[in-house]
């Protein structure tokens, strides 16, 4: 086996770490692969003769091309919508997904990535390589371009907006959520607004990304009735199907009209009550953030 063989399969059996920091980083999984791939081309590139923790290594050079995707993104980011929703990870319910096991260990659910996306590029990559990956500070420090106490206290700012964040832990039960979300659909189609504010928690927060096209449709909407009020506002789509997906972990809908992908919906549900529904209305992203789904069925 030469050199090159040697280093290649080092990397892959990294690749699902990479791929996961890349994850965090991005909120994208096409990102992610973009920047893993973006990794190996300059880990081949370097050589590994004289590293001796190669899963440091590599973890630094993946950081350090998020960073730089994170940074080349953030003006045009800010500058085109009010509301941005991470891609999530979604998958079949029942179904054996490792790829996607791996991509979400130690996350709570999407609500940690929309946190995360609100972060400047230093401090998201200080508090996710520590608070996630239990990298030191001492490895951080030089991807950031700051002393180790400086990296700390990048990752304590992060970290204070996690918990002003008042992330809710999903019911672990995921018979409980589905349960919960099923309430929802069938409320929502029926056009029972009261059972609709049933089943949402008082303090509910809905947030709508109709992408960079329809940034005016883009909006937050928070308490019970008036999230219901918008979910039933917008009007029933007859040939509307609702196919059950684990978003990020949690009882979810991949929502198809005609045989195409037209919405993602994300939940969380704690207490028997929806706390957070997150829906991305953006066709060219659901269409593929949908295909490893639909493709599978």
């Amino acid at each position: 086996m030469d050199e090159n063989e040697w280093l290649a399969e080092r990397f892959e059996e990294h690749r699902s770490r990479l791929r996961a920091v890349a994850y965090r980083m991005l909120g994208s999984i096409d990102d992610a692969d973009d920047a893993v791939q973006d990794t190996w081309l300059r880990i081949s590139r370097a050589g590994a003769d004289d590293v001796e923790n190669l899963g440091g290594w590599m973890t630094t050079i993946v950081a350090r091309v998020c960073l730089n995707k994170i940074r080349a993104r953030k003006v045009r980011r800010e500058e085109s919508l009010v509301v941005h929703l991470p891609d999530p990870v979604i998958s079949l319910e029942g179904t054996d997904q490792p790829e996607e096991e791996a991509l979400l260990a130690d996350s709570v659910g999407l609500a940690l990535q929309v946190v995360l996306d609100t972060m400047r590029p230093a401090e998201r990559l200080a508090f996710v390589l520590h608070d996630v990956f239990e990298l030191p500070f001492d490895e951080i420090a030089p991807m950031v371009g700051r002393s180790a106490d400086a990296a700390r206290q990048l990752a304590s700012r992060g970290r204070r907006r996690v918990k002003a964040a008042e992330i809710v832990a999903p019911d672990p039960d995921p018979r409980r959520q589905r349960e919960v979300v099923d309430a929802f659909f069938l409320a929502a189609r029926s056009g029972d607004f009261d059972s609709l504010v049933a089943v949402l928690d008082p303090d509910v927060v809905l947030r709508e990304d109709f992408g960079p096209k329809h940034p005016k449709l883009s909006v937050v909407t928070r308490g019970a009735v008036a999230a219901a009020r918008h979910a039933l506002g917008g009007g029933a789509i007859p040939a509307a199907v609702v196919i059950p997906v684990l978003v990020n972990g949690t009882a979810g809908a991949l929502i198809t009209v005609r045989g195409r992908p037209f919405a993602i919906m994300g939940f969380t549900v704690a207490g028997r009550r929806i706390v957070e529904i997150d829906v991305i209305v953006d066709a060219e992203r659901v269409g593929r953030i949908a295909a490893r789904v639909l493709s599978g069925m």
